[in-house]
């Protein structure tokens, strides 16, 4: 099952590509004689995809975008805020969509991507702040919390990725981003935010089955991750699993920043 994350979805890919075994050795246990499997990494070798692999790649790209945003949110000055705020989300997307379907493995261009969503990050949550003190806090706590609570309800197994599950969850969120896009047109052309952003009931309903659908993506992502450490894929898809992780933790944390909004209005 392919994730609607394109990064994902490569990694899943690769792990399903045929590949060569170590020569002069016979197959690997669970897999059929005769060739045919994926490659098998020598007994020792560390050049290997594994759990603390990617987490630790992925607590470096949320620490690269934590740091970049507060130093963006500190040194922006206001005048410069919409400006900083466009540029850096177009280029994020621009360099986002090349990672992701150009199966971009380097450490710096993931990095930079981290970096650049960080500056996005710290002027949309200057502007939150500044109208609603205090709820850049509540959202980077509302954030942590839903992942650790998918990522410890998938480790005990409460939650399964299922084949049902999983078109269910990709499909929502396919149909979700192709809303978002089009919202976001519309309302560059109108100048208005329209009702799945103004803040009324239909909004609040949208950023709630928004933020479900991207904690529900994580189980997913946790499957695709999972998949390509089991069948042994090279470390260096440990970065592409921890910035599809950092992909997820935006849009989910963008998606609670705005729904605490609502609440937060007078």
């Amino acid at each position: 099952m392919k994730s609607s994350n394109p990064v994902l979805s490569r990694i899943s890919a690769a792990a399903q590509q045929p590949r060569y075994t170590v020569p002069g050795q016979g197959a690997p246990a669970g897999y059929p004689a005769g060739g045919g499997y994926p490659e098998v990494v020598q007994s020792g070798h560390v050049d290997r995809m594994t759990v603390d692999d990617v987490v630790v790649k992925t607590v470096t790209l949320i620490a690269l975008t934590a740091i970049s945003a507060a130093i963006s949110a500190a040194v922006v000055p206001w005048q410069a805020l919409s400006p900083v705020w466009y540029t850096s989300m177009f280029v994020g997307v621009a360099i986002g969509l090349v990672i992701s379907f150009a199966q971009v493995t380097n450490p710096i261009v993931i990095g930079a991507y981290a970096v650049i969503e960080g500056v996005f990050l710290g002027v949309v949550s200057k502007l939150y702040n500044h109208y609603f003190e205090g709820i850049v806090t509540q959202a980077v706590v509302a954030t942590l919390g839903v992942f650790l609570i998918m990522a410890a309800l998938y480790k005990l197994k409460i939650v399964r990725a299922t084949p049902k599950f999983m078109k269910v969850v990709i499909g929502a969120a396919a149909g979700l981003a192709v809303v978002i896009v089009a919202n976001f047109v519309i309302s560059m052309i109108t100048g208005a935010a329209g009702p799945l952003r103004d803040g009324g009931g239909i909004a609040i309903i949208f950023s709630l089955v928004c933020i479900v659908v991207a904690a529900l993506m994580f189980v997913v992502n946790f499957k695709q991750i999972e998949d390509g450490i089991a069948a042994g894929l090279p470390r260096k898809y440990g970065w592409l699993g921890a910035f599809g992780i950092l992909v997820e933790l935006i849009w989910l944390y963008l998606e609670i920043l705005r729904l605490i909004s609502y609440f937060s209005e007078d």
